[in-house]
């Protein structure tokens, strides 16, 4: 319920305005504004989205068991966000040196070209779990320089983990064999995925010895959207049951709407090429000799492309074709 203002705030308040002082408005709720780039349209519905925090959802819990058992201390792994955005705006916000281990699903499907992506390991949770595996307590030093052999050797193992508990979450959706194919530690350098391709990024708060810190998935969108179209369909016309005749509605709306749109019709009877001086020196009764016989079809173009073809002939005084073949299109 709102405050009420008692009889002597209220004559204050216009003994104030008497005096030429300007009523002070305070605002307390600011308008909420999302900034959206219509140059980049979000590619994936909410639905797809929802997939994907399942699907996550899942490689976290394997994941926190997994750091739990590998480094013996507490490990908490929950998914905080999933993004869309450009590769260049992901690749750009990494220190030059990071641990990226390329991984290549193995989706069994040959419908689906590629299926790489990228699973980034932020620098503090790499040399956390690296002093750990070397003897030490697991403390986490900034350290800006490149990896040793070593360092890159013992991160090539737990990527290759991280790889194949990937394999669980998608299992119920689509079979896949995910499998390391190499580790890149110079985030600039990473050419698999365009700069201004579009991206899905999947957050992972990793905690460990009361540290906690970020591990991202990157998935191209293209793969992602090839991978999705396999499945979403599926769940799509099991939760949708009941609105076959309301898409049959939406079906016949649509070819309603554009029934009465007009196109351009030509009957084409041949071609021919012609040196310009012959078109120059063209004069009436000329005869223009076709390659075509006059026992052939002739072609009938809708707008550019070749529809059907058909007899030449003659219907209530006026010329006209009788379709014969339609054209494969």
């Amino acid at each position: 319920m709102a405050d009420v203002l008692t009889q002597a705030q209220i004559d204050e308040m216009l003994k104030s305005v008497a005096m030429g002082a300007e009523p002070i408005v305070t605002q307390t709720e600011e308008v909420k504004v999302k900034e959206y780039d219509f140059r980049a349209p979000k590619k994936f519905t909410k639905e797809q989205i929802k997939v994907l925090e399942s699907i996550f959802e899942n490689y976290a819990r394997l994941l926190s068991s997994y750091l739990t058992g590998m480094l013996r201390l507490y490990s908490r792994v929950t998914l905080v966000n999933i993004e869309e955005q450009r590769y260049n705006e992901f690749n750009n916000a990494l220190p030059d040196y990071v641990v990226m281990g390329m991984v290549d699903l193995g989706i069994k499907n040959d419908e689906i070209s590629e299926t790489d992506v990228i699973i980034q390991v932020s620098n503090a949770i790499t040399y956390t779990m690296i002093d750990r595996l070397l003897g030490g307590k697991g403390e986490y030093s900034d350290i800006s320089r490149d990896f040793t052999e070593i360092e890159i050797t013992i991160m090539a193992d737990i990527l290759k983990s991280f790889s194949m508990l990937l394999q669980e979450p998608w299992m119920t959706h689509i079979d896949l064999e995910p499998r390391l194919i190499g580790i890149e530690t110079n985030s600039r350098v990473v050419q698999t995925i365009g700069h201004e391709d579009t991206v899905i990024i999947v957050a992972l708060e990793v905690e460990i010895n009361n540290q906690k810190s970020i591990v991202s998935v990157c998935i191209p969108a293209i793969n992602l959207d090839e991978i999705m179209g396999k499945f979403i369909p599926r769940y799509t016309r099991s939760g949708r049951k009941t609105d076959a005749n309301r898409e049959q509605e939406r079906r016949d709306n649509i070819m309603t709407g554009i029934s009465t749109t007009e196109l351009d019709i030509t009957a084409v009877l041949s071609t021919i090429n012609l040196d310009l001086y012959e078109v120059l020196t063209l004069q009436i009764n000329d005869v223009i000799p076709l390659d075509k016989k006059i026992t052939e079809n002739i072609t009938v173009v809708v707008g550019d492309k070749q529809w059907c073809d058909g007899k030449l002939g003659t219907y209530n005084g006026k010329k006209a074709i009788m379709v014969e073949n339609f054209t494969e299109n």
